[in-house]
């Protein structure tokens, strides 16, 4: 069994923030989150920079025989979409 890196993904975005604090409070700075599991880790993340956060939308490639195991991802085409604000205002 291996031990885990980070106490949970929270801790693992403020450790990440904390690394990337040159990039706080930038306007040229989104942070984006790749659902499920990377949203908890780019709200702390986010909110350290005071950053906006968005929520990239992709669907998870599985290795066939291991579901839960990611290979990639990949998002549906985006032509004819717009590009869009971020979902959040800066996080306070």
């Amino acid at each position: 069994m291996t031990r885990a890196l980070f106490r949970d993904r929270r801790a693992a975005g403020r450790l990440l923030a904390s690394k990337l604090a040159h990039y706080a409070e930038r306007p040229d700075v989104i942070v984006l989150a790749l659902p499920r599991g990377g949203v908890p880790v780019a709200y702390d993340v986010a909110r350290a920079l005071d950053a906006p956060l968005d929520v990239f939308a992709v669907r998870k490639l599985g290795l066939p025989g291991h579901e839960e195991l990611a290979m990639g991802a990949s998002r549906p085409s985006s032509a004819g979409h717009r590009p869009q604000a971020p979902m959040t205002s800066r996080l306070r």
